[in-house]
């Protein structure tokens, strides 16, 4: 197991999410979390619990993720929610094969742990994502925000996209360059109290996720 492990959260308006999810990272996994421009003091909270804290001005999921990169600085690289929706205690199951050699990249395959965990719209749309990712040979059920490779792999992977399409894109690239993707099955929960989900949390946010994801689509279609 690698000395330290970086944790990228992009992050909201998560004020209420960060406590728990930031005292649930277990030992050896250190805090990177990217403020994209919150208003409720997600930065000064994740500071007060020991969280490194990087600003992101480019609203935008990809942007956030893609400067928590950057400023990583360890070898194994962690992305997570940080809305709580993920328990952090799953991460090391999730880092194991990338750090053996096992997988180039290991994704969370989302395991709703209650009834309306996880909308309609929102799992419907996942669903049609993931069905043409497998048409494409990946074998992916999920686009799930929860996933782990090496650092300066991802970066080497030259993702473009700064929206919600970032983990389509990142996932296309990844497979053209031959890595080995491993799924495992996640816990998925309801957010924390007094947080609300940019892209699950209503049908105008799932839409708009499709619209970026039908965007990394149509450039890939593109480039071939």
């Amino acid at each position: 197991m690698p000395s330290m492990i970086d944790v990228v959260l992009p992050c909201l308006d998560e004020a209420a999410a960060l406590p728990g999810v930031l005292t649930a990272l277990p030992p050896g996994y250190r805090a990177i979390v990217v403020d994209n421009g919150s208003r409720d003091g997600s930065p000064e909270v994740a500071a007060r619990y020991g969280a490194r804290v990087v600003h992101e001005a480019r609203r935008g999921y990809g942007a956030a993720v893609h400067t928590g990169l950057e400023a990583a600085e360890a070898a194994l690289v962690c992305v997570l929610d940080a809305d709580g929706s993920f328990d952090p205690t799953q991460l090391p199951a999730l880092v194991a094969p990338v750090s053996s050699g096992s997988a180039d990249l290991v994704v969370g395959r989302r395991r709703p742990v209650a009834a309306g965990v996880w909308p309609w719209h929102a799992r419907a749309g996942t669903a049609l994502v993931a069905a043409l990712l497998r048409q494409r040979g990946i074998p992916l059920r999920d686009l799930s925000p929860i996933r782990v490779a090496r650092r300066e792999a991802l970066l080497g992977l030259g993702v473009t996209d700064r929206a919600f399409g970032y983990p389509l894109e990142l996932l296309i690239r990844a497979a053209a360059a031959g890595w080995r993707i491993r799924e495992l099955d996640v816990r998925y929960s309801h957010r924390a109290a007094g947080t609300r989900s940019k892209v699950s949390g209503s049908v105008r946010g799932t839409l708009r996720a499709t619209r970026d994801f039908a965007g990394v689509l149509r450039t890939v279609e593109r480039s071939r």
